[in-house]
């Protein structure tokens, strides 16, 4: 089955060559302007992927990621941010409301696909058992969820990659380099500040003190560690 893919973009132009180049990749591609019901039309479209515009007509892109994430239907999926703003406090705000990638225009078509291809080849890896087990933690591959005893834990796409990292490499610390080539790979965009953020998003949600870790903890000078046991 094709891939589906959302483009929320109000500039026709861009819009237009997202589409084309897309869906010239095999994709089925639906385009939204990113006017009122733009939320209802996602979630009827079932999307795998959004990419999305930051500067939208009627509200900016980060206020309908907030909405995204907080849909039963959509909360899972990776987004794609489309930016004419460069400023590390966009990218660090884009990410800790729940966006998986950053693109800042103008950009090359090349990479926007590179970066499609990158996510949605992560959402597909099912050759490993479809289960892991850890302490109170479960993570069910298959359905993409995680539970925290019997709490399941509201994970954006790149936050579930990120602790599944971790679950099935406990006890061992790594660099912040370590992480970005393992968990975010292709996506060369990212620096060691992204590892940072999303760190601080999976801690507020497993940990009972986010401020004193005892599961994701601080590897001073080098990186971070998964404890089995807290």
């Amino acid at each position: 089955m094709p891939k589906r893919i959302a483009i929320v973009e109000d500039e026709a132009e861009l819009a237009s060559l997202i589409d084309y180049n897309l869906s010239r990749q095999g994709y089925l591609t639906h385009v939204l302007s990113g006017f009122e019901g733009t939320l209802k039309a996602l979630e009827q479209a079932k999307p795998d992927l959004i990419v999305l515009d930051v500067m939208l007509p009627e509200m900016d892109g980060f206020e309908l990621c907030r909405q995204i994430r907080q849909s039963p239907s959509l909360g899972r999926i990776p987004v794609l941010f489309l930016t004419a703003r460069s400023d590390e406090v966009d990218r660090v705000l884009g990410l800790e409301i729940g966006g998986d990638d950053y693109m800042t225009k103008p950009f090359s078509p090349r990479e926007l696909i590179a970066r499609v291809k990158a996510h949605l080849r992560r959402e597909e890896m099912d050759a490993d058992p479809p289960t892991v087990e850890i302490g109170p933690f479960r993570l069910d591959r298959t359905a993409r969820r995680v539970y925290l005893s019997t709490r399941e834990l509201a994970l954006t796409s790149t936050e579930f990659n990120l602790l599944e990292f971790f679950l099935t490499h406990p006890g061992r610390a790594f660099s912040r380099d370590q992480l970005l080539e393992s968990v975010w790979g292709e996506q060369r965009y990212v620096t060691p500040r992204t590892v940072d953020v999303h760190v601080r998003r999976l801690r507020e949600q497993i940990e009972v003190q986010p401020e004193s870790p005892q599961y994701l903890t601080t590897v001073r000078g080098f990186g971070y560690r998964f404890e089995e046991t807290a």
